[in-house]
């Protein structure tokens, strides 16, 4: 940390800023109109009104991305050289009324970002990545463009602050060192420091993106939380309140309502309501969407208290009165009234291309909110949850009070990589993300809990009963500060609702309830390692492929990405989990252990099968973390090996019952295939050119890589005369010698080879892909120069990068 600038980046704003300070705004000038301008009808008539003690502007103008809203810093984790920005910047003053712009920074090797005004509106923070540098960071400088001075420093990203009224900064920062759940770029999560850039302490631990805070007259953050926890990872980036200390998360608006990424909310003068940018679907580049007025009187889940002010896409809304906002697009700046009538004010001129204006702020000084005084006590390193009662909530009908027994507290752990925008090879369309059982913690009989829980930790929880099956799921996460105690009413109350008077709370009663470890079972739990030993010792004399009971394959044996066992669980939902749904209030029971099959079939009913007490807590907790296949990080880009199909042998052969089209042989339904579907993914839609053993109709699930010869896509149409399964009508390869059995096979064999060479976290000798290693390195668990044939024990360098987050009073 320093509070100057590096020298290289003095060198280069010496020559650039000065420069432009000399030429474009020289202090004690007057200032020249530009010629021919004059404000138009819609900008004049808020001059004489809402801006009549506003004569400038202020925003920046820097290269709009171009990939999802959230990349616009950083680098791809998969391909380090490729940035989520591109060079050239300026921070810029505008005259409203004269029409002169001055540039107080102008770095065509750099970047300029997210200016917001002091109160007393004689400085500007902002964020900056000086030119020949690779990160964004806070910076301040006077209006007159002298004084810049250099905040925070590092090789994380630092971008979206905002003043508080006590005189810190709160921003949103990549030294969280995670990455995108569902995407190969990096994530900002809230961070708080002094007015000096010092002092930063983490704020969220949010495994996906915070954006924009901005403080609330109140003193409360208003910003942008995207996170799901077993539900659909493009739905949910909506509006949360934050105390400035990182006390009372909650939401305040839309967390109820997919389909849209609420980003850019700011306070609207003189007024209860919010201006936010409602970016479509899973949001647009730079965060355009539709200006859009909230009211949160009516509650966060009501529809009917937002208005849309223009059907246009605009971006980055301010509200100077709820008649008046600024706001921006690829044309420019321009002025909006209530009633969405739009007025352009201000265009880069010819040439500046591919800049682009953004953020625009009225230049003056603002009222300070209020200061909230902080809950947050920096010597403790755990918080308190108090919940009132847990029957009080919603989807909860049909539980009866003292039903419910036990808490299970589980933490969601973030992603040091990623490589595509699915869930493989972590789940088949459920989880994203692992998690850590941390253990469970009583319920009293009147449906109160009071537990203590690690601070700064994405904690959720499972309600069980008193055969620990799951009863209801949190699809969300809390977190507490150092010291903070809070609470809810229920489980997923209606927020609009008032709370009912409790007195006498049995929870309450006593001390908190510590989580107590469940014992015998991995914190993380990974299928190879810890659940398939199960279906060794219990399942597989009879599922497996020689004997083919019912059909059901539960080895251990690879498929091109996962193992044929997990594969047979997955398709036949012998598990129940969110399945990736555009909605988080499931009923009761309806997900989790006690909606999953497999836990029936593990109870001794089956043929005798009965796992011993501490192999199915294993099944049972497995499926509660979300039922994933690996149970490390380093398992994502690696070893998987999708078989390159003899297309034409597969339409010649099987197509008569599996192409794709109604199903003729119910049984082998998930060996279609669509003809265009080519070798190496030809044809293959754009949307599952990153993973076609994912698509349903590709019979990847049905090569098993390691005894090819077992693969059920070649067994099945064997004749069972000849080793076969004789499941395909006629049997189509009469014995083993067809030239076109062969063919398939020997692409099977294929994958195998390229699995045996280059192995899966599962295998003797696995390494890590490069990607993982060079973040490892950088994030200081793995050594710097540790050899490329190095064996790194994946699960131990995982477990110590997910502790670095742990809160460790100072």
């Amino acid at each position: 940390m320093q509070a100057g600038i590096p020298s290289m980046a003095r060198r280069l704003l010496g020559v650039v800023v000065v420069v432009w300070i000399a030429v474009l705004a020289p202090r004690g000038e007057a200032e020249q109109p530009a010629e021919g301008y004059r404000p138009g009808k819609l900008l004049q008539s808020m001059l004489d009104g809402p801006l009549a003690g506003t004569d400038e502007i202020v925003f920046a103008a820097r290269v709009s991305g171009h990939d999802h809203w959230y990349v616009n810093f950083g680098y791809y984790c998969n391909a380090p050289e490729r940035l989520g920005y591109a060079n050239g910047g300026r921070l810029c003053r505008f005259n409203l009324r004269t029409g002169e712009l001055k540039v107080l920074i102008d770095d065509p090797e750099g970047g300029v970002r997210d200016p917001q005004l002091h109160y007393d509106g004689r400085k500007i923070l902002f964020s900056y990545r000086p030119g020949t540098t690779n990160a964004f960071h806070l910076f301040e400088v006077n209006i007159d463009g002298t004084g810049l001075k250099q905040l925070t420093d590092g090789p994380d990203d630092d971008i979206e602050p905002t003043y508080l009224p006590d005189g810190d900064i709160l921003f949103c920062s990549s030294r969280c060192q995670r990455v995108v759940n569902c995407w190969i770029s990096r994530v900002a999560t809230l961070y708080r420091c002094d007015g000096s850039g010092r002092h930063i302490r983490l704020v969220s631990s949010n495994n996906d993106h915070d954006n924009t805070p901005w403080v609330l007259p109140d003193g409360r953050i208003l910003y942008m939380r995207w996170e799901y926890v077993d539900r659909s990872q493009v739905h949910f980036h909506h509006l949360w309140t934050i105390n400035p200390d990182g006390t009372g998360q909650m939401v305040y608006y839309g967390n109820e309502f997919g389909g849209v990424a609420m980003l850019d909310a700011k306070p609207i003068p003189n007024s209860e309501s919010i201006v936010a940018s409602f970016s479509p679907g899973h949001g647009l580049p730079e965060h355009m969407g539709h200006v859009t007025v909230v009211d949160p009187r009516g509650g966060p889940d009501v529809l009917t208290t937002t208005r849309r002010v223009n059907d246009r896409l605009f971006r980055d809304p301010y509200a100077v009165s709820d008649d008046c906002f600024l706001v921006a697009d690829a044309a420019g700046i321009h002025v909006m009234d209530g009633k969405g009538n739009v007025e352009p004010i201000y265009a880069l001129p010819p040439g500046s291309a591919p800049l682009e204006c953004h953020e625009p702020r009225p230049l003056g000084a603002r009222p300070r909110e209020r200061a909230m005084a902080s809950q947050v006590d920096l010597a403790r390193d755990t918080g308190e949850l108090i919940l009132a009662n847990i029957y009080d909530g919603r989807a909860m009908a049909g539980v009866a009070p003292g039903e419910i027994k036990k808490l299970l507290v589980l933490e969601q752990l973030p992603k040091p990589v990623n490589f595509s925008g699915g869930q493989d090879p972590l789940s088949i369309g459920g989880t994203f993300t692992l998690a850590r059982i941390l253990g469970t913690v009583p319920v009293e009989e009147d449906g109160s809990a009071y537990l203590e829980v690690p601070a700064l930790r994405s904690i959720f929880m499972v309600a069980l009963d008193e055969n620990d099956r799951s009863i209801k799921r949190m699809q969300s996460f809390v977190t507490v500060q150092p010291g903070e105690r809070t609470g809810c009413v229920g489980c997923h109350e209606q927020r609009s609702h008032t709370p009912r008077a409790r007195p006498g709370l049995k929870a309450l009663q006593r001390e908190p309830s510590r989580i107590e470890p469940i014992a015998d079972v991995p914190d993380v739990l990974d299928f190879a390692r810890d659940v398939q030993p199960i279906f060794n010792e219990h399942c597989t004399q009879c599922h497996n492929p020689e004997q083919f009971d019912g059909q059901v394959d539960l080895t251990g044996d690879h498929t091109p990405v996962f193992t044929v066992a997990y594969w047979t669980i997955t398709k036949r939902g012998l598990v129940a989990d969110g399945r990736n749904k555009p909605y988080s209030q499931q009923q009761q029971r309806s997900i989790g252990s006690a909606a999953s099959r497999l836990l029936t079939l593990a109870d001794g009913s089956h043929y005798g099968a009965k796992p011993t007490d501490v192999q199915r807590r294993t099944l049972r907790l497995w499926i509660e973390s979300g039922a994933p296949y690996p149970g490390t990080y380093a398992a994502l880009g690696s070893g998987m090996y999708p078989v390159e199909f003899p297309i034409a042998v597969m339409q010649r052969r099987c197509g008569e019952c599996h192409e794709a089209g109604p199903i003729k042989n119910p049984h082998e339904h998930y060996v279609q295939f669509k003809g265009h579907f080519g070798p190496k993914g030809e044809g293959v839609p754009p949307y599952l050119s990153s993973a076609p053993w994912q698509n349903p109709l590709v019979p990847q699930s049905r090569c098993n890589l390691d005894r090819p010869e077992m693969s059920i896509l070649v067994r099945a149409p064997l004749a069972a005369k000849a080793g076969g399964l004789g499941l395909c009508t006629g049997s189509p390869f009469a014995d083993t010698a067809d030239k076109d059995y062969q063919e398939l096979l020997g692409a099977i064999r294929s994958a195998s080879d390229q699995l045996k060479k280059n192995k899966r976290f599962d295998m003797p000798g696995f390494r890590p892909n490069e990607h993982y290693v060079r973040e490892m390195r950088r994030f200081g668990f793995l050594a710097p120069d540790l050899p490329d044939d190095a064996p790194v024990d994946v699960y131990a360098t995982d477990q110590a990068y997910w502790k670095s987050f742990w809160y460790r009073p100072q």
